[in-house]
Parts: structure tokens; sequence; C-alpha cells
């Protein structure tokens, strides 16, 4: 396998960050980040190895749900920017190697939106069919809403016209209809035009609820057909207008369901999905410093198409969602991670980031970031994971997590000269505030975090292997320790983790690796030497190595 073979499929090995615009850097001092900001940061990202921006929405929105609640799908949020703004974030990005996505929010809108503002003129506006109503009360939908300490029922009632309308959200947020073609058209002309303006793809919120027709008229239902043949219809769009742009779909569910959001082995539906079994599983298994669980959920997996890839994470944007788990798991994680009420969300996540939930051990910290890189698929970073940002519990809900970029010690952590009161968010205190917590000290700092991440992310980059290689767990005799064989074309990287506190030495069988002269560090200045099919190699505590085997054939820099 050849680094230019990369090229064409480059999600496979990419490096995605994703930040929200209102919290990454103000640039002109009313308190708010903005895109020029942003864009005078690229720089941060670009020394990270970051090849992959992420957006979260940047619309003009009724600001209720933090910008997922859209009033204007072809707008930019006059707060954050302009359109020319945008186009040269993306123009600056592209000059550092860094493509652009951005959250594609077409399952709802907000209900300031001017189509649900019509909609509820009255009965028979145009626009009342981009919307989903019933005129029976509804039965209780208590069980089946989102975020369940704010609704009751996904069917709220419209006082103006009598009838209820469906809201899978929050009820400022009335889903969009997507049995009626005008609505596919709308979402897909708005593709088209932020194609145009230079994104590179969308990582699409809610896909299942997105694609689901409950409440449309059984006829329209009906001539929708089946609503992966609509995903395809967007697949296929997207292609002939950027042949390599992609969907990063959110989509929640066992691997089998996932497994239809590929395209059923087609391909020819979602780009990429991220791996939510694997993460919940990943913090099972750190809650028991067992590497089991994390081993299951990998050979759970099932294969995907080759030009398909999953996206990894250690922590997203909204809460982190233990849902998949048993109660009994998620009650090890709760204890483990976050046993205080306001830890917690909802009953099935922890609104904490990952620094304080280990207490700020640079070693299991250290671990777990190894671990994201190490593991099969696409490393998904949330900004300011790259130098250990704390949250702030004082702040509501999955917004604990969402607080302003920590870039120096100064004032509001460099983000903003602005009134406190003018910030989107209370800065994080205490041990992970900005005066602990900031690039300014670990950008030159050889021990620092940032400095950990950036050598991840280079040898990441250097070692295709670890993005495109089909899952192959080593079987080991110590329960904490995960061991990975990433194998292309005879070309092969070996990644173990110990996720438990006590030095080990684990065997590394070469049986698969004829000619094997010996195993080179990726991560650090050692080697070791093989003089037998079976090697030891030793991890410390909470320890761990990427080692590539090195042949007389190899062609990769050891």
């Amino acid at each position: 396998m050849k680094i230019t073979d990369t090229g064409d499929l480059w999600w496979k090995n990419a490096v995605i960050y994703c930040l929200d615009v209102e919290t990454y850097q103000d640039s002109d001092g009313d308190g708010t980040g903005d895109l020029t900001g942003l864009a005078q940061r690229i720089d941060h990202l670009a020394e990270l190895g970051v090849t992959c921006l992420w957006l979260m929405p940047f619309y003009p929105t009724a600001d209720r749900d933090d910008g997922y609640d859209v009033t204007d799908h072809y707008g930019v949020d006059p707060r954050l920017g302009t359109h020319g703004d945008l186009v040269e974030l993306i123009r600056t990005a592209r000059d550092r190697g860094i493509r652009v996505i951005a959250d594609l929010v077409v399952n709802h809108t907000s209900d300031k939106h001017p189509w649900f503002k019509a909609a509820r003129r009255s009965k028979d506006n145009p626009f009342r069919d981009y919307y989903v109503w019933r005129s029976e009360p509804p039965p209780d939908t208590s069980e089946e809403v989102v975020f369940p300490d704010q609704e009751s029922s996904i069917w709220e009632l419209d006082e103006q016209t009598g009838e209820y309308y469906l809201h899978r959200f929050y009820r400022h947020q009335p889903d969009l209809n997507v049995a009626n073609p005008k609505v596919r058209d709308e979402i897909v002309k708005a593709i088209g035009f932020w194609l145009e303006l230079g994104l590179s793809g969308f990582r699409v919120d809610a896909v299942p609820f997105f694609m689901e027709t409950l409440g449309a008229a059984e006829s329209e239902a009906e001539q929708f057909g089946d609503p992966h043949d609509h995903l395809r219809a967007i697949r296929s769009f997207i292609s002939r207008r950027a042949g390599s742009a992609v969907l990063l779909g959110e989509v929640n569910l066992p691997y089998e369901e996932q497994l239809e959001y590929f395209g059923d082995g087609q391909g020819d539906e979602l780009t990429m999905m991220f791996d939510f079994i694997g993460n919940q599983a990943m913090y099972l298994a750190l809650a028991r410093r067992d590497a089991g669980p994390l081993v299951d959920a990998l050979r759970a997996r099932p294969e995907i198409p080759p030009d398909a890839q999953w996206a990894t994470f250690v922590r997203n944007h909204d809460e982190l969602t233990l849902d998949k788990l048993s109660t009994e798991e998620r009650d090890e994680v709760f204890a483990a991670f976050g046993a205080q009420d306001e830890h917690q969300l909802y009953g099935r996540g922890l609104r904490r980031r990952l620094p304080p939930m280990l207490d700020g051990d640079p070693r299991r910290m250290r671990l777990v970031y190894s671990l994201l890189f190490a593991l099969p698929g696409t490393p998904t970073l949330f900004y300011g994971e790259e130098i250990g940002m704390g949250e702030n519990l004082d702040v509501p809900g999955r917004l604990a997590v969402r607080t302003p970029m920590q870039w120096s010690a100064d004032r509001h952590a460099g983000f903003s000269p602005a009134a406190p009161s003018r910030l989107p968010s209370p800065l994080t205190t205490g041990g992970f505030g900005p005066e602990h917590v900031n690039v300014a000290d670990q950008r030159r700092d050889p021990d620092s975090l940032l400095t950990f991440v950036r050598t991840l992310v280079a040898r990441y980059r250097e070692s295709p292997e670890l993005g495109w290689a089909p899952v192959e767990v080593l079987e080991q005799p110590h329960g904490s320790v995960l061991a990975l064989w990433s194998e292309v074309d005879g070309e092969a990287v070996v990644t173990l983790h110990n996720l438990g506190p006590d030095a080990v030495v684990v065997p590394v069988d070469l049986t698969r690796a004829p000619g094997c002269e010996r195993l080179a560090d990726l991560l650090g200045e050692g080697q070791v030497e093989v003089d037998r099919d079976v090697v030891d190699v030793t991890l410390e505590g909470y320890g761990y190595r990427w080692l590539r085997v090195v042949t007389a054939r190899s062609r990769r820099l050891p």
C-alpha cells in the first residue's frame, strides 16, 4: 500500500477536529467567537496535524439549542460573520491542507423558521406539509422523547391551528416532513449551495430521525418508499457535485442496524459513521481496567464497504451517552467517572470531559488518546481535547463541555476581551481553568499533552495501516491489555495498551510476519529485537506502545 493510495479516500486516515465557532476565538471583541477569529487560529490546527475541520452549526438560529435550531439553511449567523468570511476560512484552511465540513441539520428547523411560521398560519398554507401534523390528541409518547428532562411528548399542540406537530427533540424544533418531495428538494438545494462555497461534506445530524416518516400521510409515505433510497439519492448528488465530499453520520444504533446506513454492503449511503458502540465499550473497559468490553465491541463490528469508514472518538459535543450499555454496566461507568448527580444527564450519560473524569492523571489521559489514534478508524477530536480542557458543571446540560477555548492564561483565556456577561458561556474554573490549561503554555513544552497529541497525529498519518486495516485483536494472557495488529499489503503496526495500573510483560506473536527483523517504537526511541516467533514487550501501568514491524521489504520509515 502506497501513501499515494490514501489520497482518493482521504477520510480513511483523516484527523477530524470539531469546534463551535461561537466558542473558539473572538476577533472583534464583542464576546462571541467568529469565523474571522477561527481563521486566525488555523495554524494551531495545522500544527496539530488536523486534516478535516468540522464546524458545528454556523447558520442563523433562534439560539435555543446552541445553533441546532436553524432559521435559514442558506445563511451565516451574523454574530459569527458573513458568507465571505466563511469562504475565506475555507480557502485559508485548504491552503494548510485542511478540508472543512459542517453540520447538516435537516431533521428539524426552529419554530422561528419562515417555513414553520407560514405553516402555522393556516391548515391550507403551501408550507403546511413541510412539517408533520395530526388533528387527534396523541397517545402517551413520553418514552420516545430524546430529552426526558425537558419534554414529555413528541407532539405539541399549535394553538393557532388546533393541530399537533411532531418534534423528536425540543418543542421549539418541529420535525421536517421528509416524505414531502418539496422538502427533499429543499434539502438537496441547501447541500448543493454549501458544496459550491467550498465545503468538503457534512456531518449529518440525527440520521435515523431525519429518515423516518412517523406521522406522514399514508399515501405520501408510500410514494416516498424506502427512506434509504433518499439517503442514496443524497450521496449520489454529493458525488456528482463534489466527488471527494463525505457524509459523516450520527447513527447511535446497534451495529447490525448501522450497517444499513452504509448501504447494506453497497457503500452508497453514508461515507462514515461514528462508532458509538465502541466508544461506550471503551469507557466500560476503562472503568473496569479490563480490555474485554472493547475487545468484544471491536470483534462485533460488521464488515463494511472498503471505501466506508468508522469514526472513533473519546468525547463529542453532546452528553457522553452510555445508552447502549446495560443498566448495571452504565452504573459501573457512572461510579468510576461521574458518581454525582450533577455529572450525569438524562439518566443515560455524562456531561464531563475526559481529564476531570480521570482526575487529571496524565498517564491515563495519554493512554486514552493513544488508544483513540490506534483504534481502527478515523480519529475525531473535540476542541480543547488536545490540551486537556475540563468542563464547567455550573453551565446547564450538555453545554457544560462547550466552554470557550483556552488559548492562554490571559483575561478570558485569550478567547475574548469582552465583559464576562457577553461571553457565550462562562469559562472553566479550578484546576482545569485557563491559568493551568492553555495552548500558549503547552505549545513549546516538549512534555505537554499538546506535544504528545501532535506526535500521535503525526505517527497516525505516517501509518495508514491504522486507518485502513480491518480489526485484528491479538490474543493476550492479560485481561487489561488490548493488542491490535493492523496490516495492509504486508506493512504492519502492532499497538499495545494496558488499561490497568500494574506493569505487564506482553507476548507478541510474530508468526504472521515472517522475516520480521525488529519492532521499531513509533512513539519513542527504542526498538524490540526479534530473535524468535514470540517476543516479550514490557508495558508500564497504563502504558502504551506503537511498534512497526520492520522487514527487509519494509517501505515505511521506522
